[in-house]
């Protein structure tokens, strides 16, 4: 997937509305003046968000050191608590973005915020500016994700060719939490429930019990590291598949903070 250097949207929005899409999935829509900004941006790209700690409102940003590829500190009672999120729509005429959270209790900052987030709260968005390729184009697709890549493999379906072919497998909470995503493309949808996804997942495993396609294929895998990991490795080394024909990015690991498994998740993603 091709990628150019832009410039960095930075964006203090307020939630206008929100919904339960599933009982663990929320859509938090967000507004304010800078929603323009997002005009031209990739739905389905990630971005960050900075959840402002208790009893700060304000969203405090740091600066990145892109030299160094980390953030610069911040006052412990300021910092936010900065998370990678996912892009999931815009409409300019409602003035409107959109992002979706897997509600799992609050465990999680990102979690907790959406499950209590009111009209009016407050949000940082840090996104590049910038249209991008999402996926690699071709005929015939595999689509693997649990709850916290749903986002991205939804705004890939919706863009799918009706001339597409391929298999989505998706492990989610309960059957409650299936969702009705919209493809033009022939696709093959299986899901997978799994109450306790931090405990093992089912994902590689199904992966294997697939017949793949061998010719004119693009894979896109978006769940835990460890799955990532097994699929990546069942794909490139048994399957053959090549580099260029596979993404695959895990948006959490198991047991650990996503501030403290960014080295590992980018090492993977970089195997």
């Amino acid at each position: 997937m091709s990628k150019a250097n832009f410039k960095t949207i930075q964006a203090a929005l307020q939630v206008s509305r929100k919904e339960y899409i599933t009982p663990h999935y929320i859509r938090i829509y967000l507004t304010g003046d800078q929603i323009p900004l997002f005009a031209n941006t990739t739905v389905g790209v990630n971005n960050k968000i900075l959840i402002p700690p208790k009893g700060i409102s304000e969203i405090y940003f740091p600066k990145f050191d892109y030299e160094k590829g980390q953030w610069e500190p911040l006052a412990d009672e300021i910092r936010p608590y900065i998370r990678t999120y996912t892009h999931r729509g815009i409409d300019l005429t409602t003035n409107e973005i959109w992002i979706d959270f897997v509600a799992h209790g609050d465990e999680g900052p990102a979690s907790a915020w959406a499950i209590s987030a009111k009209e009016g709260d407050n949000l940082g968005v840090l996104m590049k500016d910038g249209k991008t390729d999402l996926y690699v184009k071709a005929d015939n697709y595999l689509l693997v994700a649990d709850a916290t890549g749903i986002p991205v493999i939804a705004a890939i379906l919706e863009d799918l060719s009706p001339e597409a072919n391929g298999t989505c497998i998706i492990e989610v909470h309960g059957e409650e939490d299936k969702q009705a995503l919209k493809t033009k493309a022939n696709i093959n949808f299986i899901w997978l429930y799994n109450t306790h996804p931090q405990d093992g997942s089912l994902l590689a495993d199904t992966v294997k019990q697939q017949a793949l396609p061998t010719h004119s294929r693009s894979g896109y895998v978006a769940a835990e590291f460890s799955s990532v990991k097994a699929i990546r490795h069942y794909l490139r080394k048994e399957k053959d598949w090549q580099q260029q024909e596979l993404y695959a990015y895990s948006y959490w690991k198991s047991g650990v903070a996503e501030d403290k498994s960014t080295v590992d998740r980018q090492k993977e993603k970089e195997g």
